[in-house]
């Protein structure tokens, strides 16, 4: 038996649940699913029988449905267990909750209302990809599920073209050609990217590559299974500073040292100081 009854102060706990294999989940996550008063879950069944692998008994607890589609009653019983002093946990199909799973309104509703909320943390998707694409992890963006309309899922893109951090999203198995192909126009087919499907899973498997031979590798064939894509920011432009005199000289034609500057710095991203010395170095030739 790994788990241990404990006593739970009142409030709501978040509990990570594995992403693919059973045995990542943590043992604080067993001790509170084995401790609180009321278990609510995103899939009641999947996690009666995550339970049952790990020797956690219901006991007759009560075993609630709470997802996206329960509805303000689901919420609102929730919050009065909650109101009598009662603990509760609540655990999503796989991964941490509210992470492109259920979970904010409630951890809204709850803290409004001043209730104790905490996580019981753990396995994560969107980290273990990170980890596992070899791509840059200083700074990210998880943008979750893209639109399945391919011109809002273009438009998306876009916006998120020129997030200074590496990009992380979950994908279906059915659109992620779509996608793929769709940055490639978007994002440029040279950006170095991982396809990340069935982690923590027997046939875990990580493809690394560029969007562009990433997308060609799917053309031949269908993949299976829960994916991550991760995709690398995008690349800085040197700039020369043969382009910015250049650009100085026709805007000094018009304008004056300190607009001119303005102007290039704005165009070439560059400190206005720069360009402001460089332009006043040209009028004195």
């Amino acid at each position: 038996m790994n788990h241990q009854k404990v006593r739970l102060a009142p409030g709501l706990y978040f509990v990570a649940t594995p992403i693919g294999t059973a045995r990542d989940i943590t043992l604080r996550a067993l001790d509170v699913l084995a401790s609180a008063d009321v278990i609510a879950a995103e899939d009641t069944r999947s996690l009666r029988h995550l339970m049952d692998i790990h020797g956690v008994p219901l006991e007759g607890r009560p075993l609630l449905s709470y997802h996206d589609h329960s509805g303000q009653g689901a919420r609102t019983r929730l919050l009065a267990a909650l109101e009598q002093g009662q603990s509760v946990a609540y655990a999503s199909e796989a991964g941490m909750p509210l992470i492109a799973d259920p979970g904010y309104d409630l951890s809204r509703d709850a803290s409004a209302a001043g209730h104790l909320v905490t996580a019981a943390p753990g396995a994560s998707a969107v980290l273990t990809a990170l980890t596992l694409a070899g791509l840059p992890t200083d700074a990210f963006f998880f943008a979750g599920f893209l639109p399945n309309a391919t011109a809002a899922r273009k438009a998306r893109l876009e916006v998120l073209r020129e997030v200074p951090g590496t990009l992380v999203f979950y994908e279906s198995p059915k659109r992620v050609a779509a996608s793929l192909s769709d940055m490639v126009q978007v994002l440029g087919g040279d950006r170095p990217a991982a396809l990340c499907r069935e982690l923590t899973k027997k046939f875990e498997e990580i493809r690394r590559g560029t969007l562009a031979s990433l997308t060609e590798e799917l053309t031949d064939g269908k993949v299976r299974g829960e994916i991550v894509l991760v995709v690398d920011r995008a690349g800085s432009v040197v700039v020369k500073d043969s382009d910015i005199e250049q650009d100085l000289r026709a805007a000094l034609v018009d304008h004056s040292v300190r607009d001119a500057a303005d102007m290039v710095s704005g165009i070439h991203g560059i400190p206005r100081r720069k360009a402001y010395q460089m332009a006043l170095n040209l009028t004195r030739e």
